[in-house]
């Protein structure tokens, strides 16, 4: 054919510098706009082969072969596709694969943001122009009698098209890179873009650099492969050495057979994994592989839990894996990573609107290749198949969490203190997700046992007929708190059942051990998530309330006593432990506790804690917690020998040292002191031993 020249059909010349600045955001990028068009036109050869329209030659190999070449700055792909004639070329990379050049102009030409337009014009092959100065193709086409074409352009609107002399059916396209762009002819960074978007590409993927030498290996000679290049032919003796055997003689002993060997040209390993685990039927997948394939994709060598494998077919084709990770750190610093892929072509990590966002907190891979390769996520956005995509993934791992409560009790409560972050998450975040998992998010008790919402209620209910029966105090872990209430109050509010919690079982200590001797119970909330997710029950069932144990002391805990001399004592050590500790608001309340060994408590009550773990989580500091409820009471047990001590001698010059330490010391089980007050409390507590040595 006669060398042709002519120029793009585009309407401007501004095409390219637009290329090169807001085509992708990610230039290394190109890689797998290359890779996947020289992946397309071997899947297209081989459906012409079985329709008959083709026949391969008896060494044929579908494959993609990189090659870098720092010297001479070149990046060049092959692959063994279909290949194109002369007036493909014109069609197809000369004629800019778009109609509305113009409107692509108008449209992106002042675009800053990160919206990838490839998706919508098929520009695929022209990302090569974001790092190259010039790119040549050479293509030779699966065609009867067809001519191989060499095709050139400088990155201008200008090209020349004429014959080559390829002689391979395929595409070979090199890239002349620009000098900021050498970093990808380097063999290192090239091999990490490939494993990034390619590895698990349908078609092998081999990476080499021009020029390098050749390396070897040696094989045993039953493995050799007819197309292995044999260098040497090696034949070992057998390998013997002089032992001693059971009757104490000496005697020669064969440890290695003799064996014939080859030294080859080292195989090419390709990067990309073919037949990726996620393309098996999970029957066929085996408890390993699934481990295997999470070390080998998350690089991550802690086990995960367990994992869900996606199949479906209809209405629309998607399949994946996501895996449960083990978490033990907390909810704001877990980070898990979704890939997503379109026919095992990698798009992007955790996208939004494919995959829920609780769902991020998981580790996977979810391949749709009825999503486009190339999408802006605004088009994402308002695309209702996307939605049915996620709401499908949704219902899956709602049903296999139902599902393993149900039939697996055991491993999912060995699992809860992992998955229960996500899971409550997930009920915050999605209402369906929620509707479905509500009934099956488990409560550690204060004994280690796993209880549901359903089985609290229940405990509470059986408690509350028991005390009907017996006439008794209640002595269920759902209780209310013991307040009188007449019954206009009880009219006017309906009756809530009360969830008592624990979030720190240390720090709470006292609290749980008077729980305990009045025969209370109590779930455990350690995780951050916990104080949104319990709100949220409360604003889904309004019968329901989560107290933390030390919002107030319950009826259970105390002794019935007379109200008037409660109120005159209360009076006292008021005034007494206000002007002690110079605090003039100090809420005080005396009450008498069974266990007289107790002296002294603080209780916060619910709304004001959650208003001022709110103010924390909102960097609210410099507000008065005091401005939204109230602060914390001082509770006082008027059974307990050192308070009654306190109001016995109220002018004793003891008493304002000991208002101090009690206060100090109720303060310590409820939260840690501030610097200030715990060295006071170090200084005062060696003075109060040094009153006790004398």
């Amino acid at each position: 054919m006669s060398k042709k020249t002519g120029s793009l059909s585009i309407n401007s010349e501004n095409i390219f510098p637009i290329i090169k600045k807001w085509l992708y955001s990610d230039h290394d990028i190109f890689f797998r706009e290359l890779i996947s068009n020289g992946c397309d036109a071997i899947t297209k050869l081989e459906k012409l082969e079985m329709m008959g329209e083709y026949t391969f030659p008896d060494n044929y190999k579908k494959k993609i072969e990189v090659i870098v070449n720092p010297e001479e700055k070149t990046l060049k792909f092959i692959d063994t596709g279909l290949g194109m004639t002369a007036d493909e070329v014109e069609e197809y990379i000369t004629q800019i694969a778009f109609s509305g050049a113009t409107d692509f102009l108008e449209k992106y030409k002042d675009k800053t943001t990160d919206d990838e337009i490839i998706g919508h014009f098929g520009l695929g092959f022209y990302s090569a122009f974001m790092v190259a100065d010039e790119v040549h193709i050479d293509t030779l086409s699966y065609k009867d009698g067809a001519q191989a074409v060499h095709w050139e352009c400088d990155g201008g609107t200008d090209y020349s098209i004429e014959e080559s002399s390829r002689t391979q059916v395929g595409t070979e396209i090199t890239l002349f890179l620009s000098e900021d762009c050498l970093e990808f002819a380097n063999e290192y960074r090239a091999r990490e873009i490939i494993e990034k978007y390619c590895s698990f590409m349908p078609v092998q993927i081999f990476l080499s650099k021009e020029n390098a030498p050749q390396q070897y290996e040696t094989i045993d000679e039953d493995e050799l492969r007819e197309d292995d290049v044999i260098v040497e032919r090696i034949h070992e003796d057998a390998k013997t050495e002089e032992k001693e055997n059971e009757n104490g003689e000496k005697e020669v002993v064969e440890i290695s057979p003799a064996r014939d060997r080859v030294k080859i040209n080292q195989r090419p390993v390709s990067l990309s994994d073919t037949h990726p685990l996620w393309t098996k039927h999970p029957n066929d997948c085996k408890d390993e592989e699934y481990k295997e394939f999470y070390r080998k994709v998350f690089l991550d060598y802690k086990e995960p839990l367990f994992w869900i494998h996606l199949n479906m077919d209809y209405p629309f084709n998607l399949k994946g894996i996501l895996y449960f990770p083990k978490i033990n750190t907390e909810y704001d610093s877990i980070e898990g990573k979704i890939k997503l892929y379109n026919n095992q072509v990698f798009i992007a990590d955790n996208i939004k609107e494919v995959i829920p966002e609780f769902l991020m907190l998981l580790k996977g891979v979810i391949d749709c290749p009825d999503l486009p390769l190339n999408v802006s996520r605004s088009a994402l956005q308002n695309d209702g198949f996307v939605k049915k995509i996620s709401d499908y993934i949704t219902k899956k791992v709602a049903d296999k969490l139902t599902g393993m409560c149900k039939t697996d009790r055991e491993n999912y409560e060995k699992y809860w203190d992992d998955i229960s972050p996500f899971i409550k998450f997930g009920c915050i975040k999605d209402a369906k997700f929620g509707e479905k998992i509500m009934d099956y998010v488990l409560y550690k008790n204060l004994d280690g046992k796993y209880l549901t919402i359903k089985d609290l209620v229940k405990e509470d209910e059986d408690k509350k007929s028991g005390e009907t029966e017996t006439d008794t105090q209640p002595e269920a872990s759902s209780t209310e708190d013991g307040s009188t209430k007449d019954s206009e109050a009880a009219d006017a509010e309906p009756e809530k059942q009360t969830i008592y919690y624990v979030t720190d079982e240390v720090q709470q200590s006292q609290y749980i051990n008077l729980f305990r001797e009045s025969g209370m119970d109590a779930v455990i909330l350690r995780h951050n998530i916990d104080t949104a997710f319990i709100s949220h029950m409360e604003q889904l069932n309004d019968k329901l309330k989560f107290q933390r144990i030390d919002a107030d002391v319950t009826s259970s805990a105390k002794e019935e006593t007379d109200a008037e001399a409660l109120k005159e004592i209360t009076a006292t050590l008021t005034d007494l432990f206000r002007k002690a500790l110079g605090k003039e608001n100090l809420e005080v309340k005396v009450e008498k506790l069974k266990n007289e060994s107790i002296s002294s408590m603080i209780t916060l009550s619910e709304e004001s804690r959650r208003m001022q773990e709110m103010m924390k989580m909102y960097n609210m500091y410099g507000m008065d917690p005091s401005m939204f409820g109230g602060s914390e009471t001082l509770i006082l047990n008027a059974g307990n020998q050192l308070v009654q001590y306190v109001a016995d001698h109220q002018d004793s010059e003891k008493v304002s040292m000991i208002c101090e330490q009690l206060y100090d010391l109720a303060m310590i089980a409820h939260k840690p002191l501030a610097p200030e007050a715990m060295t006071r409390f170090i200084a005062r507590s060696n003075e109060i031993l040094l009153l006790l040595a004398q």
